[in-house]
Parts: structure tokens; C-alpha cells; sequence
């Protein structure tokens, strides 16, 4: 496809000949001369305020071009590979968030609205709700566990795109269908678009404090990949960041609730509405993602904001992810956690090989050495929700378990008298070089044995982190663990090889059908 100049008519877009849809559908596009010539009219307005407001190329009008116009072939095979694992991993964790309660919840409410209902649920064979709202569900399933990847600066990078694209594919006519090859573009379009966007701040590199990073970046990542997929021109994918920005943010506040997941969710459905409703003719600032004094654009979300205009590809392009890998899980915690129970792990197994076993009866004192971060420090959880945020709670269940997996976060297991027991014991230190951030961080857990003897584990990377990544082996057993969950073997088995052959699927909602 040949890029567009700003001057070009709207383009005969992949958009929505949905059987027995009709002009009232949110989802169809309209077609008469009449709409076609008002759209034409919009356009030519959007040039002309895009051309007093833009003289020379602005950060925006780069992102916007950089979307239209980048290839299949400026995907390298590093990025294709690491994608391809991203994609895979998010889909095993959201088919088992489907089994979640906050997952329920958030689809017996999609239910309510029934009308256009052509795009899969996860872990719902059969049932079909509008690309929004089962972009929107999926996406909570992505998140329900906090078992989705991790990328740095800290955000979700996978959880926020790929439910929209995989409504979206299922959304469009079937004289329009994208490739695998177009989907992995858009996905990877996505990812680049909040990892570029998370380097404007360095207030970003750090763990949050005020927005959920995927409820802003992953809103902006997803109307991006969307835009991408339904082929939209330069001037509707510009708009379709901006109206994106206008829907998006979260407070930390709601995090370690039921609320978190619904950050996903909501960043992936608005990111996909921002660019359907773009593709329709709404217009935004054309200079959303500029640093504008006085009149914040994006900039409203961080800090120390410095934007930098993303180029256009011209023979080849290096993706983010080519230089930088994203942290994979192995069990459904907030990444901080991970580190922690390496520590603790290491810290138990001392105190077997000291005494024969571990017994928590020789211990006076647990001293836990973590970064500064209020809302991952939770000295007693009481919710699975508030668990999985908790450096206590997930440092004494390795302690006592030798791991920490799925029922680690039951009502069961969080409340065990032997669990409290070991909580109770717990201290807190935040040494000055334990930086809030999860390229630098490490977990350190000291036990304090009753005759005075320290036994200490440490942790400075992670099995999963991408400084070391999961293996093939150990993603595919993350992935068969999760989906099998909800689907049987041959289906699992399926998924992966259409996952890891994506590049040659004719039809990318084949991949969503098989959910």
C-alpha cells in the first residue's frame, strides 16, 4: 500500500459491511455520495487545520506518519520472534483470567448490549459480543491475575493492543480481512507507539505513582494498532491518537482492587473507539502529543515531558522491541514480586541446607530490603487482589511453599495461620541503591534465625525479566498451563502453531475464532 499524502481523499477503508447491520450501527460505514462528499469536506478541513497548525512536522504528525507508513518488511526477525512470544503469552494469560471473578462480572455487563455481535470472547466458545466490548472484556481477562507482560519503562504493553486487533479483524468484511502478516504490523505498531511515548518522561522509567502507564500508553498503543489495521490515512491516524488521549488515565489508587484490570480493558476498547470514531470524520488536536506551554496535550499524564518526533521508516526501522525484550511472569503477581520471591527462595533453601529443613520456628525476624513503592508494600493483605501486590505476602509464601503459583492467591491460602504467622515477623528496610525501577531494582530477604545467625537471598534479575528471557520451553509451558484452563489439548496445540506462524494466516480472525 502506497502511504498517502495529507492532500488524498479519505481512502476506500477496510471498514465494516457487517450482515445486517444498518446505517444506525456505530460500527458501519456509511457509503452514500452524500456521506462520501461531507467526509471529503471534513478532510479537507482537517488539512487545512493540520496546515495553520503545522507548518513544519510536529511530534504528532511524525507519530501519525510513522503509522501509516511503515511496512511488513521493516519488521526484523527479532521483533517478529519476541512479538510472536508476546502475543502468545498474553493470549495463555487471558484465557485463564477468564476464569476469574472479576472477569464475570465485566461479561455478564457486556451481555447487556447485544447488538453486533461478531467478535469471540476468551475462553467463551460460541459467544460473541461488539469488537468494544469484547475488546473490553478480553482485555480485562488479560489483566484479571496480573499475569501479563511487562515491558520498561513500566507499563503492559501486550494486554492493551492485541484484544482490540483481534476484534477488529473479526469486525471487518471479508473482502477486507487482514493477514497475519498486517496483524502483526499493527501489533507491533502498538507496542512501538507506547514504548516511545513511556520515553518522553523520565517520571515514566520509574514505578507509578499517579496513572496506571497502560491506561495511558496502552490507549494511545491501541488506537494506534487499530489505525494501522483498518488502514487508516495519515490525517485520521493523527486524530485518532488525539481523540485517544482525550479517553485516556487511571488512578494508582484502584490498583491491587478489581478496578486494575478494568484499566486494561478500558485502554484497549477506547484506543479501538478513538480510531473507529477517527475513521468516521471526528477531529482532535493536531498537536496532542507536542510540549504546547500552557495548554497541555499528552504532556497532562507526565512530567518532565520532552517529546521527540518518531521517524518516518525508510529502508529499515529499529523497533524498540529490537533492542529491548519485555519480562515475561511466571506466576500471576506484579512484576516487583518476582524479585522478592527469587530472594526468598534463595533465602529458604539456605535455611534447609543450615538446619536439614525449613522450619519457621527458627526464625526471630524477616528482613525484606525492597524499593520505596506504598502501594506494592502491604504488610497483611486481605484479598487476592491486594496479595498479588504485596512484597510480605508473596516474600513468606515462597518462604513457606517454595513457590508461588495460581492457588497461592485463594481465600485458603491467604489466610493460613502459619502464613500470618511468618507475616508477622516481617520488616521492612529501603536501601538508598534499591531504586523504585525495574531495570535497577533488586529483593533482598534476610532471615534473622532466633541464635542470631542471618541467612540472606538475593535476587538482581529474574527468570523472565528481560535481561533473561523465559526459554521456548518455558513460555510453551506457561501457555499449556494457562490455556488448558479452558480449552482442550488440540485446541491449545493449535493456537501455538498458528501463533508462530502468523506471518503466513490469510485470514488474522482465524486467530480470534480459536479462542
Amino acid at each position: 500500500m502506497k502511504p498517502m499524502s495529507l492532500m488524498h481523499e479519505l481512502p476506500a477503508m477496510k471498514i465494516l459491511q457487517l450482515s445486517g447491520s444498518n446505517l444506525s450501527s456505530p460500527y458501519h460505514f456509511l457509503r452514500s455520495q452524500k456521506v462520501l462528499a461531507a467526509s471529503r469536506q471534513v478532510h479537507k478541513i482537517s488539512v487545512q487545520v493540520l496546515e495553520k497548525t503545522a507548518a513544519e512536522e510536529t511530534v504528532t504528525s511524525s507519530f501519525a506518519s510513522f503509522i501509516h507508513g511503515v511496512r511488513p518488511e521493516h519488521l526484523s526477525e527479532v521483533v517478529r520472534h519476541r512479538s510472536k512470544r508476546m502475543i502468545l503469552d498474553s493470549i495463555g494469560v487471558g484465557l485463564v483470567g477468564s476464569t476469574t471473578r472479576v472477569f464475570n462480572i465485566a461479561l455478564r455487563y457486556c451481555q447487556l448490549y447485544a447488538s453486533n455481535a461478531v467478535s469471540s470472547v476468551y475462553g467463551r466458545k460460541g459467544l460473541k459480543l461488539s469488537p468494544t466490548l469484547a475488546a473490553f472484556t478480553n482485555g480485562i481477562a488479560a489483566h484479571s491475575m496480573d499475569f501479563d507482560d511487562t515491558w520498561h519503562p513500566a507499563t503492559h504493553p501486550s494486554g492493551a493492543v492485541l484484544p482490540a486487533l483481534l476484534a477488529a479483524s473479526q469486525m471487518l468484511p471479508p473482502s477486507s480481512k487482514p493477514d497475519g502478516l498486517d496483524f502483526l504490523l499493527a501489533f507491533n505498531v502498538g507496542i512501538e507507539v507506547q514504548g516511545r511515548l513511556m520515553r518522553f518522561s523520565t517520571e515514566a522509567h520509574n514505578i507509578p505513582k499517579r496513572f496506571h502507564p497502560p491506561s495511558v500508553v496502552g490507549t494511545m498503543g491501541s488506537a494506534a494498532a487499530t489505525a494501522k489495521l483498518l488502514s487508516l490515512n495519515v490525517t485520521q491516524c493523527a486524530h485518532a491518537l488525539a481523540i485517544a488521549a482525550s479517553l485516556a488515565g487511571a488512578p494508582m489508587a484502584n490498583a491491587a482492587t478489581q478496578a486494575k484490570p478494568l484499566h486494561i480493558g478500558n485502554a484497549t476498547r477506547l484506543g479501538l473507539e478513538a480510531a473507529l470514531l477517527a475513521a468516521r470524520g471526528m477531529e482532535a488536536s493536531p498537536l496532542i502529543l507536542d510540549d504546547i506551554p500552557g495548554c497541555s496535550g499528552f504532556s497532562a499524564f507526565y512530567g518532565e515531558y520532552q517529546p521527540k518526533p518518531l521517524p518516518l521508516p525508510a529502508n529499515s526501522h529499529e523497533f524498540l522491541l529490537e533492542k529491548q525484550d519485555v519480562a515475561f511472569k511466571r506466576f500471576p503477581a506484579h512484576l516487583g514480586m518476582h524479585w522478592i520471591v527469587d530472594a526468598a527462595t534463595s533465602a529458604r533453601n539456605l535455611l534447609i541446607n543450615y538446619s536439614g529443613s525449613f522450619s519457621p520456628s527458627l526464625i526471630r525476624a524477616i528482613l525484606l530490603r525492597i524499593p520505596v513503592s506504598k502501594y506494592i508494600n502491604r504488610p497483611f493483605p486481605e484479598s487476592e487482589h491486594q496479595a498479588r501486590h504485596s512484597f510480605q505476602f508473596n516474600a513468606c509464601t515462597a518462604l513457606l511453599d517454595g513457590e508461588v503459583g495460581l492457588n497461592s492467591f485463594t481465600d485458603g491460602c491467604i489466610h493460613r495461620r502459619e502464613l500470618m504467622e511468618l507475616l508477622a515477623k516481617v520488616l521492612v528496610e529501603h536501601p538508598e541503591d534499591n531504586l523504585a525501577n525495574f531495570d535497577k531494582m533488586y529483593g533482598e530477604v534476610a532471615l534473622v534465625l532466633e541464635n542470631g545467625d542471618v541467612l540472606t537471598g538475593r535476587c538482581d534479575t529474574f527468570y523472565g525479566h528481560w535481561r533473561k528471557p523465559l526459554s521456548r520451553e518455558s513460555l510453551l509451558k506457561k501457555f499449556r498451563s494457562n490455556a488448558s484452563h479452558v480449552l482442550p489439548e488440540d485446541k491449545v496445540n493449535s493456537i501455538i502453531t498458528t501463533v508462530e506462524n502468523l506471518e503466513n494466516l490469510p485470514d488474522s480472525s482465524q486467530l480470534a475464532s480459536s479462542l
